[in-house]
């Protein structure tokens, strides 16, 4: 863990589990030591694809967001968890997002926010998935 951060591992507070598929986008730095170690059989991906099933978005602007955002609806499948991470207030880091920055952006999409956590001394997180009526509808495509 970084010097000065204790607690949870954010590979336990994002989800990760056994069966992840994960990709990272806009990562800080640290990324590596926040996340911790992958449980055996979880494994990252260089880019999102519709096997993904968790991705990590850290993003600092809001048009960053909203391109990201769309691209990840359409190219995303529908059970895949989208985390988005912003800068705290407290960090001092420049940035045009907040958490209701993400809500306003995310909501039109067909996404929901379901939980929040802290990623970092830095970053937050907002955990979006698609909402379930929209998951369903999706799912059924995929199956004909």
């Amino acid at each position: 863990m970084p010097a000065g951060y204790s607690g949870t591992p954010l590979s336990k507070k994002l989800g990760i589990t056994h069966s992840t598929r994960l990709v990272v986008l806009g990562e800080p730095h640290d990324y590596a030591t926040l996340l911790g170690p992958l449980p055996p059989g979880a494994v990252r991906l260089a880019s999102p694809t519709k096997t993904a099933s968790l991705v990590h978005v850290f993003v600092t602007e809001r048009e960053a967001l909203s391109a990201q955002l769309e691209g990840l609806r359409s190219g995303l499948g529908p059970e895949a968890a989208v985390w988005v991470s912003w800068p705290k207030k407290a960090s001092r880091v420049p940035t045009t997002v907040t958490e209701d920055t993400i809500r306003e952006v995310a909501l039109p999409l067909g996404f929901v926010d379901v939980k929040v956590c802290a990623v970092s001394e830095v970053w937050s997180g907002l955990k979006l998935v698609v909402r379930k009526e929209l998951r369903v509808k999706s799912a059924a495509r995929l199956i004909v």
